[in-house]
């Protein structure tokens, strides 16, 4: 069977580039694959009737995600969500691995050997990574709680150097007081209440818009409340939000990361920096779901 591409299929059946990706992905060519990050059609596939157009453009991408995640779909979304925010939320806070190294550990679940040492914690912490990705998915839909918060911390930390120290709780809050950036944080002892009191006034909200996450986590990473690991387990909860909210997600990467720390810092005494510099990581990921041609939802902020 002779195989024709995206282009050649848009030119053929007089639809966009983004239409037909949107046909592969939601199954509807017969025969149709993806190899990287190309779609290959059969050439005498017929192009899709349009009857179910309108349930497609209302498939949420939690719903899209999870479709992905359980076809173990490779090249889509799910894909680089997983790749992109691991690699990203890690090197953030001072893992050495690679954008391809973190790649080839999700894609082959081995490590790319060459002459460099690779630091074994930050191996099993972008494999746990992967793994608390999936629990956020599965789990967007669910009321935010401690529980999970401690979940999440508990599947990033498994195994790691700091899980055989006497005094690091893994899944557990801080036993012992820490800094960000040189400033107190809340003391260990406070830390359940301050956590509890701030879940229960962000439960409360009737409506969560995009302003209202990126509260939560400014006001969380002020908490820190676990030992380590409360960057990633925050943008972690990010995610979640967005996604239970239908609110475009976003991820911090390296040219973001002076600008989050300054807004994470001036929060609340001024907010538009933290805000921007969201709002900017959002447009790239936009962008991604523009190629991959996922309709999402421009919310009011």
């Amino acid at each position: 069977m002779k195989y024709i591409s995206v282009s050649q299929a848009a030119k053929k059946w007089g639809v966009s580039e983004r239409s037909v990706r949107g046909y592969c992905r939601d199954g509807r060519v017969p025969g149709a694959f993806i190899a990287g990050n190309a779609w290959s059609i059969p050439e005498n596939a017929p192009k899709p009737p349009r009857k179910n157009a309108r349930k497609a453009r209302l498939k949420t991408l939690l719903d899209i995600l999870k479709a992905e995640k359980a076809a173990r779909l490779s090249g889509g979304i799910y894909h680089k969500l997983q790749i992109e925010l691991t690699y990203n939320s890690n090197h953030i806070e001072g893992s050495r691995l690679t954008f391809d190294q973190t790649r080839y550990i999700f894609e082959t679940n081995t490590i790319g050997a060459d002459d460099k040492n690779l630091n074994v914690d930050d191996i099993v912490e972008t494999a746990n990574h992967f793994r608390c990705i999936d629990m956020v998915i599965d789990n967007a839909s669910n009321r935010l709680s401690e529980k999970f918060i401690k979940t999440l911390h508990g599947m990033l930390k498994n195994g790691t150097g700091d899980s055989r120290l006497d005094w690091f709780s893994v899944g557990g809050y801080k036993k012992l007081p820490n800094e960000v950036g040189g400033k107190a944080t809340t003391e260990p002892g406070r830390v359940h209440d301050e956590v509890s009191g701030l879940l229960a006034e962000y439960n409360n909200l009737k409506t969560v818009t995009f302003d209202n996450i990126i509260d939560f986590h400014a006001r969380f990473e002020k908490i820190h409340p676990f030992q380590d690991g409360n960057g990633r387990v925050g943008r972690l909860i990010m995610l979640k939000e967005c996604l239970k909210n239908n609110i475009v997600p976003f991820i911090i990467d390296e040219n973001f990361k002076l600008y989050y720390y300054r807004g994470l810092n001036e929060w609340p005494r001024e907010r538009g920096y933290l805000i921007d510099t969201c709002l900017a990581a959002q447009d790239r990921f936009k962008a991604w779901l523009d190629y991959f041609g996922i309709a999402y939802q421009y919310l009011i902020i």
